[in-house]
């Protein structure tokens, strides 16, 4: 949950972005690296099931860590253990997609299926390197763990009259990566998601009924959550939404002319002559603009520098306006326009954090 001292400038920031017309939102593409990193030597991995083999499901107290909608007539929470096989699968097949490893292999029977007394979930040594050696992997990855917790809501809106009803499964998935002659697991990745139903309109009679049955919820969550573990493990890309101010100016315009045939560098020229040639806003624009063509073309430690000099523009822009008026006179787009600036430096000095990382997980398609 976003602390409140976030929440007030972005509902500013939304206001305003949805007022002006000269901002133009834009999706940008781009790599982050996965936060587990394996050499290059290991080219085959294999996918275990070592889950528990029995199954289990029960209630739970009602969620209270949000309030009830005004609407909500209904909740009831339950939990229940995944399906293992259907998670091993829906990681191995992720993994596979993902055309980082050379070969995935699959072993989605339970390991555990004749355990008589309970045990440790890991792997020993001994197990690990057997079920390495014998599936002629270089090294494996466990699903160990699938928890589901689904709350179930119906709602009644008595202008309509209608009944809805919306299921909520937060899924809770442990895997753990094992190396050949290592003591205990190498990593672990705890992998926290949730997953979604609503269904509109439901007739009187089925107000009672699961709004989605057990087996196809338990199912489809399992493999939900077997897939979420991939973005950990390997290189992934993500879609970003980016700002590019295009008004205000003859320049911008001509500027946003440039951008649409995706030539970045005339419209950066343009954009530094605004900058060395304005003051204010049209100085936080310019910069803005600026770091984004900079990140367009993956020169991303020259567009921090601007996005830091956009910050500064709108830090001095607030500060000049706060001393020339009372508190009560106080543009909020002031605000607004710095906590942009600031936000899109912040995204930017991820992606740097994370290349160097990203770079030395790549490595192994350029031998």
């Amino acid at each position: 949950m976003r602390r409140n001292y976030i929440i007030l400038p972005l509902m500013a920031l939304t206001g305003l972005l949805a007022a002006c017309q000269s901002i133009q939102p834009l999706s940008i593409d781009y790599m982050l690296p996965a936060e587990a990193s394996f050499p290059a030597t290991l080219r085959s991995v294999a996918v275990v099931n070592n889950m528990p083999s029995a199954f289990g499901t029960g209630l739970v107290p009602a969620d209270n860590d949000t309030l009830p909608a005004p609407d909500e007539i209904a909740r009831k929470s339950e939990v229940h253990t995944g399906n293992a096989a259907i998670a091993t699968e829906a990681l191995a097949e992720a993994l596979a997609e993902g055309n980082y490893f050379d070969q995935v292999i699959i072993c989605d029977s339970a390991l555990r299926a004749h355990d008589t007394v309970p045990r440790e979930s890991t792997l020993s040594t001994e197990e690990a390197d057997e079920l390495i050696r014998d599936l002629k992997a270089d090294f494996l990855i466990a699903v160990e763990d699938v928890q589901l917790r689904s709350t179930t809501r119906l709602h009644y809106i008595p202008e309509i009259p209608l009944h809805y009803g919306t299921v909520d499964v937060k899924t809770y998935t442990t895997c753990r990566i094992y190396l050949p002659g290592r003591q205990g697991p190498a990593g672990t990745i705890h992998c926290l998601d949730s997953i979604y139903w609503e269904e509109p309109n439901l007739p009187a009679d089925r107000t009672q009924a699961p709004i989605v049955p057990q087996k196809e919820l338990i199912e489809a969550a399992s493999d939900f959550a077997g897939a979420s573990p991939a973005r950990y493990l390997l290189p992934h890309w993500v879609t970003a939404t980016r700002y590019l101010f295009t008004g205000g100016t003859v320049d911008m315009r001509d500027a946003a002319v440039y951008v649409r045939e995706q030539n970045w560098p005339e419209a950066i020229t343009l954009w530094k002559r605004l900058y060395d040639q304005k003051k204010g806003k049209q100085k936080i624009y310019a910069a803005c603009n600026i770091a984004l063509g900079y990140e367009m073309q993956d020169d991303i430690d020259t567009a921090i520098q601007w996005a830091e000099k956009a910050v500064q523009a709108a830090h001095a822009q607030a500060k000049g306006r706060t001393e020339k008026m009372d508190a009560d006179d106080i543009d909020p787009s002031d605000l607004s326009y710095y906590v942009l600036a600031y936000r899109y430096l912040q995204e930017l000095q991820e992606r740097q954090k994370g290349m160097a990382r990203l770079k030395a997980q790549m490595q192994r398609f350029e031998e």
